[in-house]
């Protein structure tokens, strides 16, 4: 389970790491490009912090504080900060020229102009000056910590923290394990990393490490193609692949001299990554507009294709063969920080084997000297990875983590099958008592799910209704289970997230924890299980789930905890993870039926509810009367398979609605639906 290189104890960047101190002062040398967008992300996250940043001159210093200004108050514009959180972010910020400053600092990331010289004698003056236990990384995207911490006299404390631009919201960050490196310096920043909202992934210690690999290739690919085609007809293929093509993205990060530098160190292992000529003779590329479409033949598009998917499975295969990352982080990083629609290995999976071969056999005859055609055979294999979901172990107990961070781990049909894999793989296992399932990060265990294939079936009530069946797959296994399932709700349980830790045998919380089932406002329902399972298992907390149901009405953890719907409360992630843990082996030999037999519902657990969410907003009347007629149906229904056909067929009617085709339909337009007269 463990990969014994990249990932040698646990996968969740936020269990295991033995420390768990935040920084008191941080300190970014370089004021340039990235430098302070790290900076502003620290400072946003742990608004307490002093954070200095330093430079040789005053100028860069000056725009940086500008720019921190700038963050911060469009920020409170967009109603996404308050005033008082913007004053407390850009308090306790030093800009200055003198390394004497940062002689206190807990941890000093360099982003500073990529040349090793210069990052050498950077790293000799911080290592002079600051604590021993000082953290020092670099945020190199090419050069391997082996070269740039040679001179170091501690380079157990040091390592590489590759971001991405922009770095103030882009979660994707790189950390680098090396000979050289304490591991524990590695855990220690990715569970930093993760507290703070990024979503780090480990790489091996080569040059350009993981993401660079693709995403230079990727560029200079496109350099290589223009005398057969255009920018514009090259982008306007790419974006099929990805959200922004390779010549928008270098324009916008002025990225001509990094392709050159980062493409001649790859020449290191062979010539075929020699870097286009034209990058040395243009400074910005002619694009196309946004929704633009370049025209071009059939043949150059394809050509196109070809090409671009050749380089980025030349280093995907790459990558997975020589360990540089895990195939799930490969995708992860392509998608968060890359932009690419999907990750190489799930298009791949899509794309076929015969396909990949082909694309992979004319990139060798028309660009010989690339890797991966030599490893096309295990590409059935690399395609073959649990894409979503983290596995590790808590001695006994199987921990499962959903990790979709951009998507705040909501469900999709992969999401709910790899569960169940990992549930049926250890099913019989005797070494395992049971499972704990959390969410990746701090702030969600589950948004709900993705709506997927839904709006295809609205209208059609059979449909529908089969649909709410299929999506239950998942939770109707965890209803037969004999080892004990307990969710550590991490955060938000939306919708289908709610859904999935109800049914688990037990349930704890973190103190942040909210339970909802937002569906009333698209006017729709929750199908797999929503509408039942809370009035048999907590029959005390009846009306608060009939409100959150017909009204959108939410339940925090201490609510949860006094209506007896979770166990416990922990206000640490790890804690929670290893309360839950100890809940599972509380439940050994006693394993509870998910639903209970009998049922108890007060007079007033299934009252009347009025058309408006809890702010107000006006719902679909109908749409309300379904839910509430479904749940009274359910609680009067002979057993609980009974019931769950009733919710079920409960889904597949109000999918039937004018409500349903609002809440929809608006859904997807991004505006507000209009129930009037519904």
């Amino acid at each position: 389970m463990p990969d014994s290189t990249l990932y040698p104890g646990f996968k969740n960047p936020l269990v295991g790491s033995p420390r768990k101190t935040l920084p008191k002062h941080a300190a970014m040398v370089g004021a340039g490009t990235i430098g302070p967008d790290i900076g502003y992300y620290l400072k946003a996250a742990l608004p307490d912090i002093k954070l200095t940043l330093i430079d040789v001159v005053e100028e860069p210093l000056e725009a940086a504080k500008a720019r921190f200004a700038g963050y911060a108050g469009k920020a409170v514009q967009r109603g996404k900060m308050k005033q008082e959180m913007a004053d407390q972010v850009l308090a306790n910020i030093f800009y200055t020229t003198n390394y004497d400053d940062i002689a206190d600092a807990d941890i000093i990331v360099e982003a500073a102009t990529e040349s090793i010289p210069l990052k050498k004698k950077i790293f000799g003056m911080i290592e002079e000056r600051v604590a021993d236990d000082a953290i020092i990384t670099s945020n190199t995207s090419s050069i391997p910590a082996e070269v740039i911490f040679a001179d170091m006299k501690r380079p157990e404390r040091t390592t590489i923290t590759h971001f991405f631009a922009p770095a103030w919201r882009n979660p994707a960050v790189e950390v680098i394990t090396w000979a050289k490196s304490n591991r524990e310096v590695v855990d220690y920043l990715r569970w930093l990393f993760a507290v703070t909202g990024k979503a780090p992934v480990v790489t091996a210690d080569v040059v350009c490490f993981m993401l660079d690999r693709v995403f230079d290739n990727w560029c200079n690919e496109a350099a290589l193609l223009l005398p057969e085609a255009t920018s514009k007809q090259i982008d306007t293929v790419a974006e099929r692949y990805v959200y922004a093509g390779p010549f928008f993205v270098l324009n916008m990060a002025n990225g001509n001299p990094i392709i050159v530098e980062t493409n001649e160190r790859q020449m290191e292992e062979s010539p075929a990554y020699k870097p286009a000529n034209v990058f040395n003779s243009v400074d910005r590329w002619i694009t196309k507009k946004p929704g633009e479409k370049a025209e071009m033949s059939d043949d150059i598009r394809q050509l196109i294709s070809d090409r671009l998917l050749g380089i980025l499975y030349s280093q995907s295969l790459d990558v997975v063969a020589r360990e540089i990352g895990t195939p799930e982080d490969l995708d992860l990083g392509c998608a968060l920080a890359l932009g690419f629609r999907k990750g190489p290995l799930e298009l791949a999976g899509e794309l076929g084997y015969d396909e990949i071969k082909r694309i992979m056999e004319r990139l060798d005859k028309e660009r010989n000297g690339l890797p991966g055609l030599s490893v096309i055979d295990q590409l059935p294999a690399m395609i073959n990875f649990k894409q979503y979901v983290l596995v590790d172990k808590l001695d006994d107990v199987v921990l499962i983590t959903i990790r979709r961070p951009a998507q705040m781990n909501a469900l999709t049909d992969r999401v709910t099958d790899e569960i169940l894999a990992v549930l049926q793989e250890y099913a019989d296992d005797p070494s395992v008592t049971g499972f704990v399932i959390t969410g990746y990060g701090t702030r969600a265990f589950c948004a709900g799910a993705d709506i997927g294939k839904f709006p295809e079936m609205l209208g059609d009530t059979a449909a529908s209704a089969q649909y709410a069946r299929d999506c239950s797959r998942l939770l109707v296994y965890i209803d037969q289970m004999t080892k004990p399932i307990v969710a550590a709700v991490n955060g938000m349980a939306l919708g289908g997230g709610a859904e999935l830790a109800i049914r688990c045998h037990s349930m704890v919380a973190g103190s942040n924890a909210m339970f909802q089932f937002p569906e009333i406002t698209l006017g729709i329902l929750p199908g797999i299980g929503g509408l039942i399972v809370p009035y048999r298992k907590w029959p005390q907390a009846a009306a608060k789930f009939t409100a959150m149901l017909a009204r959108g009405d939410r339940m925090n953890a201490k609510e949860a905890l006094e209506l007896g719907v979770v166990s416990s409360l922990e206000d640490e992630y790890e804690a929670l993870v290893m309360a839950a843990a100890a809940k599972v082996r509380e439940l050994k030999d006693d394993v509870p039926p998910t639903i209970p037999a009998t049922l108890d519902i007060p007079a007033d657990g299934v009252a009347d509810q009025e058309a408006a969410a809890m702010d107000g907003t006006p719902l679909s009347k109908e749409a309300v009367g379904i839910i509430l007629d479904a749940v009274r149906a359910g609680v009067k229904a002979p057993s609980f398979a009974a019931a769950l056909e009733v919710g079920y067929e409960a889904f597949g009617k109000i999918a039937a609605t004018a409500a349903a085709k609002e809440g929809i339909g608006s859904f997807l337009s991004r505006k507000k639906p209009d129930f009037s007269g519904m």
